[in-house]
């Protein structure tokens, strides 16, 4: 468990500090109530836990299930290297996020009920979200397994784990394209509620195909930050092909964009809400598309087109905003847009989930520097079930 490096990092400090003060914040929310640190209300039951913790974490996370269908089912074997990392970061996020509802439930002991099935409606859409994320967390498991079981030398094990690959992919590929829109389908009995230029019966299919650019762009940035912090232990494959990678992710990226955009103006064009766009919501919604979709997606045309790894960096970090944008827009700012009163995050809400963003780097920073995730495996793991 120790630290390796210098302890005393502006990063260290200033993390811990964030870390001691949200544990103190948390626990002051179990001990005195939810009411005691969110603006959360009887008619705003659902916050920035909900939008970004979780709606726009996932989102986040779906690199490992696009990578590993790349890699396992498609057979792009340059991806390769990446795997364990986006796979290691996807399995945290989802441990954490998932975590971070017991802070959002007003009786957080009822979080087991989907899974005992105890008074819990098994039609619902929450019902099926929640069995989703347990059985995905299992299966990511199990696709970072053969890491752990190299960094504690048990060879057997890791023969046995190894084996399990394909079937865990498949199982978490299937799993993740159906929980990823199904997290859009819990908004569909929100109409009411969502103004009418985010609002649409095809939320479910437009957070799946986010999800792919939003994955990958997420593994381009952790990419580049992780290949500065930790280049002392990169192994050889991970060297070889740091600048091809961004290049055949950008090219996804740019390609699922353009149907994402194709598809977003279909549904305005369907919903025939031409003349909402000349009010502040159609400024606001034409910033999202202009701003955070199209211009993030022709950065990563000319990114890929010239190869240029700075342009491809620029096009990641805006198409991140902009997802983190359109997941709040339709779940917290243009959610009840209409009140007068509308909801606005507590300081303490923000701190609690700068906490669980911290612990969770802490985390991944802690296993990175021990296990087999970018450095090589262990001369006799090498070729027991093609993994390098």
């Amino acid at each position: 468990m120790k630290p390796k490096g210098k302890f005393l990092t502006p990063f260290n400090v200033i993390t811990l500090i964030i870390i001691v003060v949200g544990i103190a914040l948390i626990v002051k929310r179990f001990i005195f109530g939810i009411g005691s640190v969110t603006n959360l209300d009887q008619d705003t039951p659902w916050g920035i836990w909900i939008g970004f913790d979780v709606v726009t974490g996932v989102a986040f996370a779906a690199g490992a299930y696009v990578v590993t269908f790349l890699v396992y089912i498609l057979g792009r074997k340059r991806y390769q290297s990446i795997v364990r990392a986006t796979v290691l970061n996807g399995f945290l996020a989802y441990v954490f996020y998932a975590g971070a509802l017991m802070l959002d439930l007003g009786r957080p002991w009822k979080i087991v009920n989907p899974i005992i099935g105890n008074n819990f409606g098994v039609a619902s859409v929450l019902f099926l979200v929640a069995w989703h994320f347990l059985l995905y967390m299992g299966a990511q498991l199990i696709e970072f397994s053969p890491a752990i079981m190299e960094w504690l030398g048990m060879k057997k094990m890791r023969k046995i784990v190894g084996g399990l690959t394909i079937g865990s992919v498949i199982f978490g590929i299937t799993l993740s394209t159906l929980h990823q829109s199904g997290l859009g389908a819990l908004f569909l009995m929100a109409e009411s509620k969502i103004h009418p230029l985010w609002y649409s019966e095809f939320i479910p299919v437009l957070f799946f195909v986010s999800s792919i650019f939003a994955g990958l762009s997420m593994v381009n940035f952790e990419g580049g930050l992780s290949h500065k912090a930790f280049h002392n232990i990169l192994g050889v494959e991970q060297r070889k092909v740091s600048d091809r990678i961004p290049v055949g992710l950008g090219r996804i990226c740019a390609g699922t964009m353009f149907v994402y955009f194709f598809l977003k103006l279909l549904v305005l064009i369907h919903s025939q809400q031409w003349g909402l766009l000349t009010t502040g919501w159609g400024a606001w919604y034409l910033v999202e598309m202009i701003g955070f979709v199209l211009l993030p997606m022709f950065l990563y045309f000319r990114g890929v087109r010239h190869r240029d790894l700075k342009i491809l960096k620029a096009a990641a970090i805006i198409t991140l905003l902009g997802v983190i944008i359109n997941r709040l827009n339709i779940s917290v700012i243009a959610f009840d847009w209409y009140s007068s009163d509308p909801y606005i995050p507590s300081w303490e809400e923000i701190w609690i989930t700068a906490t669980v963003i911290s612990i969770e780097i802490w985390a991944l920073r802690w296993v990175m520097l021990r296990m087999p995730v970018l450095s090589d495996s262990p001369e006799w793991a090498v070729g027991i079930d093609g993994d390098h």
